[in-house]
């Protein structure tokens, strides 16, 4: 009787997680570690939404990409960006039959959590003077008092001219900062749960303590402030009615660990997967079909807006190609193009932490430094608020990824009946497109530093690149 081989067996039958380290050749570590110091510069450039399309903009034209705006046709193998209130964006490269052959797209978010102002921000009290805020997607409050924060956005003035803002990013840069108890006068608040022990109205910034020399004013402090803003920007207090200013984490994307294998940065969620999905669109080969990279906002607090996932901007762009490439462009057919079409959702899911172990299923989640995840729903409980991949389209899927020697696992965010959470994967879904969720694991996620592995990184970028060249 032939004696079995265990071994191989289990290595034929069962599905291993692997360590993307001990899969990559020395070449591949190489690229890899290289990859993520561009990474890295994005990330200190993109701090908000409309940093990111700008410097998307700038990476996109260095490769030949232009302005959809600025051509009257359109011809295969064209390279071109369409921008949406400078906080949504479309990367595309034209493919031989748009009609006929639909594209392939992958879409991320480029917004994340962080504090607003309140549109009436400033005020005066107890000899400083303050910023009041107003958050934006899922934090945790406590988070936020005690680290360096910067000011990052545009203020539209009285006049029309439009005044862009970033402050606390550079070395001799003032920073700001939102202040908490010391221990010895916290122990009502440490009885506190954490979701209680920071509220919302006291996440106030303090921006300023010199007052001016005028004793019949009464708020001295606050009218100094107006004064250096005025004379810096031209700003007066009713112009942060019409402003949006974003106030993040006043640090650098930095190398974590002895080996540098970590990123540790604010906004991971999701600029990772944005930036890796135009790094692989840019670099992509396949010019027979199109390839789209789509840049929404507002995922953070449910697609709602004209620049997020739910606009029909997206159609209005595919009827424009049609109508510039000579092609019909009703959008009877921009839907059937989209039926035609395949998508990955690429946004980042939550990697196991071993010290949260009771949250997660350690079968069913994506762990740090082994691939990209893929995850064929989120949701909540009883796959609430998602879509789900069939398993026609995550067999193709595993096919593309294979043959590549990507290096992939798959993902979940937490336990079932823990809350798990939504992306944008269900919005291209209503268009009857094929869709499922790819993206990094990420450790700290919607906290102001967040950390991601390079190999993830880097195998992410291989997957999008793999799935766009592909003609489905």
């Amino acid at each position: 009787m032939t004696k079995i081989d265990y071994k191989k067996l289990e290595e034929k039958l069962t599905c291993v997680r692997k360590n993307a380290w001990e899969e990559m050749s020395d070449k591949e570590k190489k690229d890899a570690l290289q990859f993520s110091e561009g990474y890295k510069i994005f990330l200190n450039n993109a701090k908000t939404e409309r940093e990111s399309v700008r410097e998307g903009i700038i990476i996109a034209q260095k490769m030949g990409f232009k302005n959809i705006a600025d051509l009257k046709t359109l011809k295969t193998g064209d390279k071109i960006y369409a921008i949406n209130r400078d906080k949504n964006i479309l990367f595309a490269v034209i493919g031989k039959n748009l009609a006929q052959d639909g594209f392939n797209l992958v879409m991320s978010h480029i917004d994340n959590p962080h504090l607003d102002l309140k549109v009436n921000p400033l005020y005066e009290d107890s000899g400083l003077a303050y910023f009041k805020t107003h958050y934006y997607g899922g934090i945790k409050k406590y988070q936020w008092p005690t680290i360096p924060l910067a000011l990052h956005g545009v203020v539209m003035l009285a006049n029309g001219k439009k005044i862009e803002i970033t402050i606390g990013e550079k070395e001799d840069d003032p920073i700001f900062m939102i202040t908490d108890l010391l221990p010895h006068l916290g122990k009502d608040q440490l009885r506190k749960t954490l979701e209680e022990g920071v509220t919302a109205e006291e996440l106030n910034v303090v921006i300023g303590s010199f007052p001016i020399a005028d004793k019949k004013i009464k708020e001295k402090i606050k009218l100094a402030v107006l004064e250096l803003l005025n004379k810096e920007y031209g700003i007066t207090e009713s112009d942060f009615i019409s402003s949006e200013i974003n106030i993040v984490a006043a640090s650098k994307a930095r190398d974590l660990g002895f080996d540098r294998s970590l990123i540790a940065a604010f906004g991971h969620d999701d600029r990772v997967c944005a930036y890796t999905a135009l790094r692989a669109l840019l670099d992509g080969k396949n010019q027979q079909r199109a390839q789209l990279c789509l840049w929404v906002d507002r995922e953070e607090i449910g697609s709602e807006g004209n620049t997020s996932a739910q606009s029909v901007w997206l159609e209005n762009i595919i009827a424009l190609i049609l109508e510039k490439t000579g092609q019909p462009a009703d959008f009877r057919n921009v839907y059937q193009i989209m039926e035609k079409s395949q998508a990955i959702s690429a946004d980042v899911t939550a990697a196991f932490d071993a010290d949260y172990k009771e949250v997660h299923d350690a079968r069913n989640v994506a762990y740090v430094g082994c691939g990209v995840a893929l995850e064929r729903y989120t949701g909540h409980r009883g796959k609430s608020s998602t879509s789900e991949a069939s398993a026609e389209y995550t067999q193709k899927l595993r096919s593309i990824f294979d043959a590549q020697k990507i290096i992939w696992q798959t993902g979940g965010l937490g336990k079932v009946d823990f809350g798990g959470g939504g992306t944008i994967a269900m919005f291209l879904a209503k268009r009857n497109m094929d869709v499922v969720d790819m993206g990094v694991g990420v450790l700290n996620m919607h906290a102001p530093m967040e950390i991601v592995s390079k190999a993830d990184v880097y195998q992410a970028y291989r997957a999008y690149k793999a799935f766009l060249e592909k003609i489905f």
